[in-house]
């Protein structure tokens, strides 16, 4: 049995198939379809031999912090996959986060969404888009605060011509996730929002429960980063 805790270093396949079947016995515990939660596995930092194996395993679908290290990993290899930058995206990266991704899920503050939606025009490619919300309101964490959420959605949509389509949470480290969670589920329903990326290593399950439809795993699936 490969132990899945986020303080333990499982690897490969194995580690993989492990979180997938975790995911799926949350989904039903509360519910849910399986097929209504998916896996983002977070390959940032990992070496290619971690991610190769989990990528023969099925998996298509990856989280990376940098555009550039992103970049440097994937290009040329990611045909049928789905790339997501979960890490905070400076202004001056969004062409290439346009041209690059599929899913960016930290957008945040209206220069970052007038770059982008420059971008967009630009190019003519349309990645999707999730606002991060900083539930926790911690000064280190990108992410607008929860009272200002509304107003920059309405933004993004009206001044910007961006339709995100979810929203984006890390709760913090030393509080129940829970109630964080919660938080992101209310603030994308009240603004017609279907989707929520919220749950990792340690807190995935929890965050199924709370209505979770991405899950960002990096450390039980791949082990942790050297």
């Amino acid at each position: 049995m490969v132990a899945t805790s986020a303080n333990s270093a499982p690897q490969g396949p194995r580690a993989y198939h492990e979180v997938v079947a975790r995911i799926g016995r949350a989904a039903q515990a509360c519910g849910r379809d399986p097929a209504s939660v998916a896996l983002v596995a977070v390959s940032k930092q990992q070496p290619w031999e971690a991610i190769a194996p989990v990528l023969a395993a099925g998996q298509t679908a990856f989280g990376e912090n940098r555009v550039q290290e992103a970049i440097a990993r994937w290009e040329g290899k990611a045909l049928g996959l789905t790339l997501h930058l979960i890490g905070p995206l400076q202004s001056n990266k969004a062409r290439e986060a346009v041209a690059f991704f599929d899913v960016v899920e930290s957008l945040d503050r209206e220069k970052l969404a007038r770059a982008l939606a420059d971008e967009v025009q630009k190019q003519g490619r349309r990645p999707r888009l999730y606002v991060q919300v900083n539930t926790g309101e911690e000064p280190q964490k990108a992410g607008v605060v929860p009272a200002a959420a509304d107003a920059f959605i309405a933004a993004c949509r009206g001044t910007w011509g961006l339709e995100p389509e979810g929203l984006m949470c890390i709760p913090p480290a030393a509080e129940p996730a829970g109630p964080h969670f919660a938080l992101l589920a209310k603030i994308a329903a009240r603004n017609g929002l279907s989707k929520l990326s919220m749950g990792m290593s340690g807190d995935f399950e929890t965050a199924i429960a709370f209505g979770a439809t991405s899950v960002r795993v990096g450390s039980a699936v791949f082990g942790h980063r050297g």
